[in-house]
């Protein structure tokens, strides 16, 4: 059993789902992606950072979505039809990724894979490397353990509901049932 995990694991090794903001190509590790779904009604949560859009119902799950664009301070667009959002598991809290448009897997070896630039500390925090792409494109490789703070990671858990802090404060007499949840 664990050869055939380690063998699925290897075959997901250097593969990223490819997507797009603005002109930018991302790249994000497969075995983190959970799925690809389009944009669906988007509740707003009250004193969120701003780059959190709010929650979605994804099939009866609640998660928190943040919108990429905002994340990376570029200018907030309308969503479109070719807008999605990738449901990623991050450090075991589901967060969904608004982006502008999925591109496809690619397979991208370490060896085409180079350091990010050196700029300031804060800039390319999120950008684990760049990936040489055939015709002489670049992906810009997420490091999705850097993407949300531990605060972040935090308050996107409470908002989903998952987060092992919030149930264990939670007192039961607050408990409203199953919290609406279906089962």
């Amino acid at each position: 059993m664990a050869e055939e995990v380690q063998a699925e694991e290897d075959t997901q090794k250097d593969k990223y789902l490819t997507f797009t903001l603005e002109d930018e190509l991302y790249g994000i590790d497969i075995r983190v992606v959970i799925e690809i779904i389009g944009i669906l009604p988007i509740t707003a949560v009250p004193e969120v950072p701003p780059y959190v859009k709010g929650i979605i119902n994804l099939r009866g799950k609640i998660i928190p979505v943040v919108d990429m664009r905002m994340r990376f301070h570029r200018e907030p667009r309308a969503y479109t039809d070719r807008t999605c959002v990738i449901v990623i598991e991050a450090d075991g809290v589901l967060v969904g990724l608004i982006i502008d448009g999925v591109s496809e897997v690619r397979d991208i070896p370490e060896s085409e894979v180079v350091p990010p630039p050196k700029l300031r500390a804060a800039q390319n925090q999120y950008i684990k490397g760049v990936g040489r792409l055939p015709g002489g494109k670049v992906a810009l490789l997420l490091d999705w353990q850097k993407l949300f703070s531990s605060e972040d990671t935090e308050l996107l858990g409470t908002m989903a509901g998952d987060a092992d802090e919030a149930k264990a404060t939670e007192a039961p007499e607050q408990g409203a049932g199953n919290g609406g949840k279906e089962q």
